[in-house]
């Protein structure tokens, strides 16, 4: 790429093989000058402006710290807690990007009231801002996660799935598409019973949207391929569950039968010898 010290080494030879004097050379030099002043002044800027957007300037981790502290009022009554936490890393989401939007310039007490978020649920997306993950992580080349000395290893209760769910809901709702897809994985994961199954399908179907069928489609699924060895264990919450979420029943009933139909395209395709059913007769 040609510089500044190229330019001026080859107008030097120039001027040694062109002889200029008087209004000649004035009017040389104006017109250098006319160029010059443009947008297009010389080749070699260009080349200079992809370069610098070839190379941005890196944003360090240190960059984050210099930043304003926000401080962040979350929960209500005894779970109520204020965290702090730097405005360059908030921002990465676009909801935090536009409350912040909101400060004057200048001003040193910033602060977020998110009284109706679940503490929890903000801990772990702080935790994820600041080291890219949250607790308990994945193992890795596994399908389960970091053991967690607090709780059972099988959720009885739906609160390990719940406490994946809200992270989830709450990325959903701070445009973080990262950690929405780092919370589902982090439910798969989850060793949990019939009754845990019901109260996280029972929260999913309260905060999530119809269209959303990346979280809903595996809860319909799981409960449409085992209803029937789940009931006995969890009946009654079941039957409330499809009471106060229709769409939740629908959409297990929607799995069963295509389940169903599927079964039976299959074995007229492949039919099994003595499965054929004949019609009674009178």
């Amino acid at each position: 790429m040609a510089d500044a010290g190229d330019s001026h080494e080859t107008a030097a030879e120039d001027s040694g093989d062109i002889t200029m004097g008087g209004e000649e050379a004035v009017a040389e030099i104006e017109g250098v000058a006319d160029v010059t002043a443009g947008d297009d002044a010389l080749p070699f800027q260009d080349e200079a402006m992809e370069a610098v957007e070839e190379y941005p300037q890196r944003v360090t981790y240190l960059d984050y710290l210099k930043s304003p502290t926000i401080g962040l009022l979350v929960g209500q009554g005894d779970e109520q807690a204020l965290l702090t936490a730097h405005q360059a890393l908030l921002v990465k989401s676009p909801w935090f990007k536009e409350a912040c939007d909101k400060f004057a310039d200048g001003v040193s007490e910033r602060s977020i009231d998110l009284i109706d978020e679940n503490l929890d649920a903000i801990g772990c997306f702080l935790e994820y801002l600041y080291t890219g993950d949250y607790f308990p992580r994945k193992v890795a080349g596994s399908r389960d996660l970091e053991r967690d000395p607090t709780t059972p290893e099988v959720d009885e209760t739906g609160h390990q799935l719940l406490k994946h769910a809200r992270v989830y809901t709450l990325a959903d709702h701070l445009s973080l598409p990262g950690l929405k897809s780092l919370a589902s994985s982090k439910i798969h994961c989850v060793n949990s019973t019939a009754k845990g199954e019901i109260a996280y399908a029972r929260y999913v179907y309260a905060h999530t949207k119809l269209e959303d069928s990346a979280i809903r489609a595996p809860v319909a699924n799981f409960w449409a391929t085992r209803s029937h060895t789940l009931r006995a264990e969890a009946e009654d919450e079941f039957r409330s569950m499809c009471l106060e979420f229709p769409q939740f029943g629908y959409d297990v009933l929607t799995r069963v039968l295509d389940e169903k139909l599927r079964r039976e395209k299959n074995e007229k395709i492949h039919p099994t010898p003595g499965s054929s059913r004949k019609r009674a007769r009178q």
